[in-house]
């Protein structure tokens, strides 16, 4: 979620200025005493998602590992504009693209992003055993995309988070739920001296 400090009206305004071919950024900037960045970024955001991107409550789309990847590749390549490669990709902010660059750069792990907890169950729900193998089969295929797994499967991010941790320590054996079990009598049998 973005918050502007010009109104939504006035950012449109400007925009429609510039594509209608009247005037240049350095033209619309010193009249309206904006930085010709600021209005730059605006273009670039209304030409890749619309008039919605200025909206209160837009969410700027998911990008999968690959996508991602992709961007900073043509990043690096130097073959783009960053304005260009942002249009290209649909990226809603810079920061988000270098972001990305500084975590491949480093030889960090790239994950496909979620859309927010909050579309996320944050109750769990009871499932069966090979419910729970299938969700972190699924989850450790997608890079251990625990909100994806989560999504798709409508279960808690943190019961699907739990299982993958219980599988990588004890494989199929961590997934046994052990609720409610007693003891064996074997276990509950104490010698007692007489």
């Amino acid at each position: 979620m973005t918050f502007y400090k010009y109104p939504k009206e006035f950012m449109l305004k400007l925009i429609h200025f510039y594509l209608m071919g009247d005037y240049s950024f350095e033209k619309l900037a010193r009249q309206y005493k904006i930085h010709q960045s600021t209005l730059k970024e605006w273009v670039r955001k209304y030409e890749a998602f619309g008039e919605a991107v200025f909206h209160f409550n837009f969410s700027p789309r998911c990008y999968t590992r690959e996508q991602k990847i992709q961007a900073v590749e043509d990043y690096l390549s130097g073959e783009y504009s960053l304005l260009e490669l942002m249009k290209k990709h649909q990226i809603s902010g810079r920061t988000i693209l270098m972001k990305w660059v500084k975590k491949y750069t480093s030889h960090c792990d790239i994950k496909d992003s979620g859309k927010g907890l909050s579309k996320t169950m944050t109750k769990g729900r009871k499932t069966t055993l090979l419910e729970r193998m299938e969700i972190v089969d699924f989850c450790l295929k997608h890079h251990k995309n625990y909100q994806l797994a989560a999504q798709t499967y409508q279960v808690s991010y943190q019961q699907v988070y739990q299982w993958v941790k219980k599988f990588e320590l004890h494989g199929e054996e961590g997934l046994q739920d052990r609720r409610g079990r007693t003891k064996s009598e074997a276990e509950l049998t104490t010698e007692c001296p007489l």
